[in-house]
Formats: structure tokens, sequence, C-alpha cells
């Protein structure tokens, strides 16, 4: 499909009143999310994703009403970093370096400015780079068998190294438990009833959104309640001079340089914002900090950490939309949505629901221009949200994820699961076990179970046909060398670095 045809009816979609009214909406929660220390776009998707499925939205404005929420949250996460010295997610941990000292300077609505700005240009950039290179993708991926995406997905787990690195065994432990939970149910090949023991609420599987409420927003709550601060939070006041806009061309291409690597960090999966931000910032430390300024309160070393994150998140929809493997924890989440409505996201999504994929990224323009129109003037009242005390804030969770859960499946049984996964999710947490992880292997072990039958019934079961296309041996290749080749170079290098410091 020509590009341009595809974004223009990718706008015919967003432009709907429906669409517009729920991408502004995504965007404001989405903010307030990630406004809000320790809840982040995960939770905040997680816990709106049973309400946007019950009120019948179609899957095109569910998608769009989600997606504002996760870019909504990589913008709001700079609100406290910044006012607070306390991050909304990991991706705003480090803004926080040079965006507190500024507002300890008595320069925070300059610097709520320009990381709002920033985050603006990276999300823009991300969505113009989303535009021209996910079609094309999708062209090529349309080549993929069972057995291309039996590899495909085996990479995706890989993938998972480069971001834990030192912890490989928990995370492979994290994935194999959350593909355990997939093999629970009907086996749709065979008929046979799998680990039910004799409870027919089971023979349907374990549905995935009391899987991701209750792994991110019951075991959030359970962390929040570990807090006894009763104390409130009080952030700087706000009342400096206001943003000069000429100024923001002192730092384009320090916006630029951080927005590029945001976006091509993103679309690696598994990578996400909070990967992007830290090396953007290092790499603009590098570059200019000749003074010795970052870290005390420097523009471009909050400029460019904003701009890579929420060029991140829009990098991350490039192997989602595509390829059906998601490009971050958030996303992960995203793709279960999808999977809710009976949609398979990959090559064929492009051609066969435009509506959706051009949908999608033609509501990603419309809605961070929201998010700076929002972002600049109601600043003031964004901070508010920051006050909220934790035994108000507690009790809203549990009966937003309570409501989404029975509006979903009206059952006192889907609760208790709910309730015994929070609570699992609490303990992996307390373990450092990353969640991250065991989502993606709920959302891909049925995927992953699935090719790889139908490859071997293709084939006879002859195992052979896993690595006989040009595509699959290049998977495999990729996949070797991430879990093999790449930890080793990186304890090399590790190594040298120690030795040359001693």
């Amino acid at each position: 499909m020509n590009i341009l045809n595809f974004l223009i009816q990718g706008f015919s979609v967003a432009l709907q009143p429906i669409n517009l009214g729920v991408a502004l909406i995504g965007a404001f929660i989405g903010t307030l999310a990630g406004a809000l220390p320790g809840i982040g776009p995960i939770n905040g998707v997680a816990v709106l994703l049973p309400i946007a499925y019950t009120l019948n939205l179609p899957p095109e404005t569910a998608l769009i009403m989600l997606s504002g929420i996760y870019y909504g949250a990589e913008y709001g996460g700079r609100i406290s970093s910044i006012l607070l010295n306390i991050p909304g997610d990991s991706s705003a941990v480090m803004t926080t370096l040079d965006g507190h000292p500024l507002a300890k300077q008595g320069r925070a609505s300059q610097a709520l400015a320009i990381s709002a700005i920033s985050s603006f240009i990276g999300g823009t950039i991300a969505v113009v780079g989303l535009t021209l290179f996910a079609p094309l993708l999708a062209t090529l991926a349309i080549k993929f068998g069972p057995a291309e995406y039996f590899a495909l997905i085996v990479f995706s787990f890989s993938v998972l190294a480069i971001i834990v690195g030192h912890k490989p065994i928990k995370t492979a432990i994290a994935a194999i438990l959350g593909m355990m939970l997939t093999t629970v149910g009907v086996d749709s090949s065979t008929g046979i009833l799998r680990y039910t023991y004799g409870q027919p609420e089971l023979y349907d599987g374990i549905d995935f959104l009391i899987v991701v409420i209750g792994l991110f927003a019951i075991s959030e709550i359970f962390i929040l309640l570990e807090k006894t601060d009763t104390s409130k939070l009080v952030p700087i006041e706000i009342k400096d001079r206001a943003w000069q806009w000429l100024e923001i061309f002192k730092y384009k291409w320090t916006i630029l340089r951080a927005s590029i690597i945001g976006f091509t960090i993103g679309v690696l999966p598994g990578t996400g914002a909070s990967v992007a931000s830290a090396v953007a910032y290092s790499l603009e430390k590098r570059i200019g900090d000749r003074d010795g300024t970052f870290g005390k309160g420097d523009v471009r070393g909050l400029a460019a950490p904003e701009a890579a994150n929420n060029a991140a998140a829009g990098g991350a929809f490039v192997p989602m939309l595509t390829l059906g493997i998601p490009g971050s924890g958030t996303t992960t989440i995203l793709l279960g949505a999808l999977l809710l409505y009976n949609i398979q996201p990959g090559p064929m999504l492009f051609s066969e629901r435009p509506e959706i994929a051009g949908g999608l990224i033609a509501s990603m323009y419309v809605g961070n221009l929201m998010l700076l129109v929002l972002n600049l003037p109601l600043v003031k009242v964004f901070t508010r949200i920051l006050l909220i005390p934790l035994w108000l804030l507690v009790p809203g969770i549990t009966v937003m994820a309570t409501i989404g859960v029975l509006s979903v499946h009206g059952s006192i049984f889907s609760l208790f699961w709910m309730l015994g996964i929070g609570l699992f999710g609490y303990f992996l947490r307390k373990l450092d076990y990353s969640l991250v992880p065991f989502i993606l292997g709920f959302v891909l072990g049925e995927l992953l179970e699935a090719n790889l039958r139908r490859a071997l019934a293709i084939s006879g079961g002859q195992i052979d046909i896993l690595f006989q296309s040009e595509i699959s041996r290049v998977l495999w290749f990729l996949t070797i060398l991430t879990i093999a080749v790449l930890p080793a170079f990186q304890s090399i290098r590790k190594a040298i670095l120690q030795k040359a410091k001693s």
C-alpha cells in the first residue's frame, strides 16, 4: 500500500469525533498516571484496559485510547522527576539528573516547558519514522510462515537478555512461568483439558485481563501498602518566568540527536524508553559537557532524555504492529489487547485491517499535539496530582481493578485469580524478578506453541523445517548472537573498563 494513501486512510479514522475524544482522554489520563511516582504507563494501561474492553469500543478506538495513555505517561513522568526528584517511572530516571537542579534554581517552569517541547519533538519524529518504516517492514514480513514466526518469537525472548544482563536465570524463569500459564485450559488442537483440575472456570484458560491487572495493578498495591510514610509530598512551587519559545532553537541538535537515538533503540524488541534515555543522556554528556555542568541543571541534560524516551515509546510500536513482537513492556499489554479482539498483530494487519494500523499511527500525530497543548498551560493542574495521599490512592486503584475484572467476567472466581496472581507478582518483585518477561511469556507462549505445532504438522514431524528458510536461519543466528556473544562481549568490555580505572 502506498504510504501516502495509507496515512490518508489513517487520518480518516483518527479524526472521527469518537477517536479524537478517546485520544484526548487517554492523553490526559496517561499524563496523570505518569506524574504519580510508581504508577507509570504499564500500570496505567493495565488498569484502564478492562474498562476500554467493557465499553464495547471498536478495536481501533480502544487501541487509540490505550496508546494515548502510554505516550501520555511518558510525558507525565517528567513532572515528579523535576519537581520532586522522584521519577514517575524508570524512563524518567535520567530526567531527574538535571531537571530537579533546574527547578531548585527557580527555573521550574522553564524545565517543565523544555521537557514538554522535547517530548513533543521526540514523539513526532518517532511517529514519522513509524509511518515510513512500519508499512515497508510489514511488506517484507509477509514472507513469514509458522517456522519463521517460531524463530522470531524465540528471538524476542532472547532479546530479554539485553535488558536484564546480570539476571539471565531469573529472566528465563519468569518467562517460563508466564508460558506455563498459557497451557491451562482446553488444547485447541486436540480438545484435551490441560491443568484445569476439574474446575469449569479454567476450561477457557486464564484470561489476559486477569493476569495483567493482577500482575501489575494488584502487586503495585501491595508495594504501596509497604510505604508507611503518611506525609504529603511537597513539589517545588512554579513561579518563575514563562518559557520563551525561541529558546528551544538553542538545543535543536541535542533534541534531534536524542530523538533519532530513542526511535532506533525503541524499535529493538525489549529495550524500551529507559535504555534510550540513558544512552541519549550519556552521549550528550560526552559531546557537550565541557564545563562539567551536566548534573547541575544543564538544559541539554534535560532535553536529551525527554526527547529520547518519547521517541522510544513511538519506536516500540514498529515491531508490535509489523511482527507481532512487543517492543516494550507496555506494548506487550497493547498486543494482548489486540488479541482480546481476536486480531493478530503482524504483517497482515496493514493489509487486512488498515483502519487499525493506520488509525493508530495517525492518532499519534494528533495525540502528540494534544499532549503539548495540555502540558504547557495545564502543568500546574497536573502537579496537584502529586498531593494525593497513599490512603486515597491505594483504595482508588483497588476499586478500579476490581470493577474492571468484574465487569468483564462477573465471577468471584476471577477476583480470587486476580488477587492470587497479584500476590504472586508481588513476591516476584520482592525477589527481584522482572514482571516484563513473565507477561511476555504469557502473551507469546500460546503463539510459540501454535506456530511450532503448525510447522511440524507441515513437515510431518521433521524438525529441520525450523531451519530451512533464509529468514529462519538469520533469526536463529541473531538469537545465538544475543544469548552467547553479546553477554560475553559486555563482560569483557566491563572488565577492560574496570582495569583501565584501576
